[in-house]
């Protein structure tokens, strides 16, 4: 049987503007966009998902959209780590069942196409989802790169993200504290920390041990609505606490990055 090919394209963090040329030339070969369907609170990120598509898809070639109910996950922030990462585990393997009984119905020679938000190397699950969909269904997989959220945002913000020969380690709230602590005790400098998917603001707990730290944050990074600040941790934290749960409740949505530097 001949392996269904499946393009999963990097579409940047936001503005249609970070596509690369290689992005565009993969989308006019997808014939069945598959996206998740979390529901109204992320129906924007769907649709802007479709805008990016009828901007830069030929109108002469034909292809069509196939919302697929996301299954539950359950909350993230009170498992511990292992619950955390079986619960995460079990999530992508319910995603990879349904979208290969998708897959599989398709007609032969179909083109499949997944629309990563940034790059999908970076904290996102559907490279990991489309393997184990090749696990049961014969799949030959292109992926393209796209623009991450923190490249966007060391760009929004004119910054180089690492000091001359220091590291940047990229992390999440999660682990911030922990790693960060027990980096101080060990004497070692993990550079800059670029820390992504904390809906908590985690750094918060970092404000009085660490005055030393700077912080730069970014929501909606390259949409019309980005916000970003910037400045001292113990001085900008409170102000971007209670600017993030406005944004949250104003748009239904939020995606946001930061980064913490001792400049």
């Amino acid at each position: 049987m001949t392996a269904r090919r499946v393009h999963l394209v990097g579409i940047g963090a936001g503005s249609p503007e970070y596509l690369t040329q290689q992005a565009v030339t993969a989308l006019n070969e997808v014939d069945v966009f598959l996206v998740a369907d979390k529901g109204e609170a992320t129906d924007e990120l769907v649709a802007l998902r479709r805008a990016i598509c009828d901007r830069f898809i030929d109108p002469t070639h034909p292809y069509r959209f196939v919302t697929v109910p996301d299954p539950e996950r359950g909350p993230d922030a009170p498992r511990g780590t292992a619950a955390y990462e079986a619960g995460v585990r079990d999530w992508h393997a319910a995603r990879a069942s349904t979208y290969a009984g998708i897959v599989a119905g398709l007609p032969p020679g179909a083109v499949v196409g997944f629309l990563v938000w940034g790059d999908p190397a970076f904290y996102d699950s559907t490279i990991r989802v489309v393997d184990a969909i090749s696990r049961l269904v014969d799949l030959e997989v292109t992926v393209v790169p796209g623009v991450s959220a923190f490249q966007a945002l060391a760009a929004a913000h004119g910054v180089v993200l690492h000091a001359v020969g220091a590291p940047v380690h990229v992390t999440t709230g999660r682990r911030l504290v922990g790693e960060w602590r027990a980096a101080r005790a060990a004497g070692l400098h993990l550079g800059t920390l670029v820390v992504m998917l904390d809906g908590h603001l985690t750094c918060r707990e970092l404000a009085a041990e660490a005055p030393e730290l700077v912080l730069r944050w970014g929501a909606y990074v390259g949409l019309p609505q980005q916000e970003l600040r910037a400045g001292p941790l113990a001085e900008v934290i409170e102000e971007v606490v209670e600017l993030r749960a406005r944004l949250r409740e104003q748009h239904g949505w939020l995606m946001d990055v930061y980064t913490l530097s001792a400049d």
